[in-house]
């Protein structure tokens, strides 16, 4: 029997490649997207792409989706929220509507599709609920506290929903990669940009060089991040595998990373090199 998928953020990167892969191996992909052009350019990509308008913020939106979904005659499987965006900049002077705005793409929501699409789960008694979230889940750089942040908030949703929704035979998993090659860091540089405008002349002085540094480092991840394909791999296992885990840590850096995230010290001083405030700050923290 034919099954279907729904996948959010499915106009690029990880979402688009999961969309892709699921599709062309027999399953009916509800592939969200928020813009027309989008649902236009992936609905012609495969024949079990079926594009639906969501933004995850938007509570008409996905009540539409979920109408589409239970209406299409395709039980579905499960559910993958890969929607994120990532803010950055120093919490000191962080305008706190961003902070919101990192918090109701990334963890809210997710959190509101997977409230409204689990009654479809719970009807056929069984299904899978998968959430794309990061190594900066575990381990937080400075001037990405938001993107962080968001990210720990859905690790931690998705440890209490791995228990809560056992019993129902519905599977949580929570994907951790280290830096993958997206576009979310150009997206994220292009945004950083239009903040570096609105923080008070204030913000300068302690952040500047290191808000621009930050740049430098976004670049270098990008280059080196492990390819989409790898996400693709765990969301798959995560969605079909009969022995699917709670989380996939996936590459060294993510593995490093979260032995790391346990040593504070350690942590500390692996960051304390990303600010750049001058040369006496600098020798101070190395």
């Amino acid at each position: 029997m034919t099954e279907s998928i729904l996948i959010t953020g499915a106009s690029s990167g990880i979402g688009e490649a999961a969309a892709l892969d699921l599709a062309q191996r027999g399953y009916v992909v509800f592939a969200g997207v928020r813009g027309e052009n989008d649902a236009r350019r992936i609905a012609a990509v495969h024949a079990n792409l079926r594009a639906v308008r969501l933004d995850v913020t938007d509570p008409d939106a996905i009540a539409a989706a979920v109408r589409t979904v239970a209406n299409a005659g395709v039980a579905l499987l499960g559910i993958v929220n890969n929607a994120g965006i990532a803010v950055a900049g120093p919490l000191e002077f962080l305008p706190l509507d961003e902070l919101r705005r990192q918090f109701d793409v990334n963890f809210f929501g997710a959190l509101a599709v997977t409230q409204a699409f689990l009654p479809l789960l719970r009807a056929r008694g069984r299904g899978r609920v998968v959430f794309v979230g990061s190594i900066s889940g575990r381990l937080t750089p400075p001037l990405l506290g938001p993107y962080s942040a968001s990210k720990h908030a859905l690790r931690a949703a998705s440890n209490a929903l791995r228990l809560e929704l056992a019993p129902a035979g519905i599977r949580v998993a929570l994907i951790e990669p280290g830096s993958v090659k997206t576009p979310i860091w150009a997206k994220g540089r292009a945004a950083s940009d239009e903040l570096l405008a609105r923080l008070p002349s204030a913000a300068e002085a302690p952040y500047g060089a290191s808000l621009r540094n930050l740049v430098g480092v976004t670049e270098t991840e990008e280059r080196n991040g492990m390819p989409v394909g790898v996400v693709v791999d765990a969301i798959r296992h995560a969605l079909l595998d009969p022995k699917s885990k709670g989380s996939y840590l996936l590459g060294f850096p993510a593995r490093a990373g979260a032995i790391v995230s346990a040593i504070p010290p350690l942590r500390d001083r692996l960051f304390a090199r990303m600010m750049v405030t001058g040369p006496d700050a600098k020798k101070d923290s190395a």
